[in-house]
This record gives structure tokens, C-alpha cells and sequence, in this order.
């Protein structure tokens, strides 16, 4: 559970926070279990590791679907929300303590928890935007195969 949240956690905020543009590696975007090794000298040109196993997502009894469609959610919110054509870059909070990331990009304002046993209510964040805010992609909502600990409402 700890492993897939914090790849889950740690390709959102690179996508937030990684400049004009967002670049899954194959295999990495529902994290595949094997190499990619095409044909070369160095393995007597062999093709038995240049395939991807595009079918391990669409099984249920793996969690790799949860990867797949958590990618699928984070391309939906760049298309809602475009935020990597955005100027507007701002990290207004880390806290090694608690181990919290805090940042604003374009309209969104993106929170991540990545402390293993503590969660947080009321905690306070500064941030560009007055009002109520609420919750556009949660990776941890069980469609994401998390354990859905928080109120989106």
C-alpha cells in the first residue's frame, strides 16, 4: 500500500511541479514489473524483453490498474485545469516534521501528505486563493486503489 501511494504521490508532484511539460517513461505508468531491453549486441539481439505487458492493467486480481487509471486521472485534471502552461508556480509550504508539500500551479492548489502514520485535519496552509477549496483528483480514493480517507464533498 505505502509503495503504491508514494508512486502515485511522487508522479503527481512531478507533474506539477516539473516545468512546461510531463514525460511517462515505458512502463512507468502503472509500474511495471520488467526492463525494457530492445535487441543490441550486448544481448545477442534478442527481443524476449522488448515488450510491455499492456495486459497487466486490465487484470483485476493486480493493482496496476489503479496506476493506470490514476495516470489517466492526472491527465484529465491537466486538461480541466491546465497548469503546466501555467506562469504561476509557487510552493508555499514543506515541513519536514510532518511531511508535507504544499504548492500552487496555475488555478490549482496541490497538498500532499507524505508522512507514514500521521494524517491531518485542519491543517492550516497559506495560500493566492480566498475561500473554500475542495478536493479535484485524491489518490486515495479507491478508484485509485487507496484506502479513501478523505471527505471530497
Amino acid at each position: 500500500d505505502r509503495g503504491i501511494a508514494l508512486h502515485k504521490m511522487i508522479r503527481l508532484v512531478s507533474y506539477g511541479l516539473g516545468g512546461e511539460g510531463y514525460m511517462t517513461f515505458m512502463g512507468n505508468e502503472f509500474g511495471h514489473p520488467e526492463w525494457i531491453d530492445f535487441p543490441r549486441a550486448g544481448n545477442n539481439n534478442s527481443y524476449h524483453h522488448a515488450r510491455r505487458r499492456w495486459d497487466l492493467a486490465e487484470r483485476d486480481d493486480l493493482r496496476y490498474q489503479h496506476l493506470d487509471r490514476f495516470e489517466e486521472g492526472m491527465h484529465k485534471l491537466e486538461a480541466r485545469f491546465p497548469w503546466l502552461s501555467s506562469s504561476h508556480q509557487y510552493v508555499s509550504l514543506t515541513d519536514e516534521g510532518d511531511k508535507v508539500v504544499v504548492f500552487e500551479r496555475g488555478t490549482l492548489l496541490f497538498v500532499f501528505n507524505f508522512h507514514p502514520t500521521k494524517s491531518f485535519t485542519d491543517y492550516k496552509i497559506g495560500t493566492n486563493w480566498p475561500g473554500v477549496h475542495k478536493i479535484v483528483l485524491d489518490s486515495d480514493s479507491d478508484y485509485y486503489g487507496g484506502h479513501n480517507r478523505l471527505d471530497s464533498s
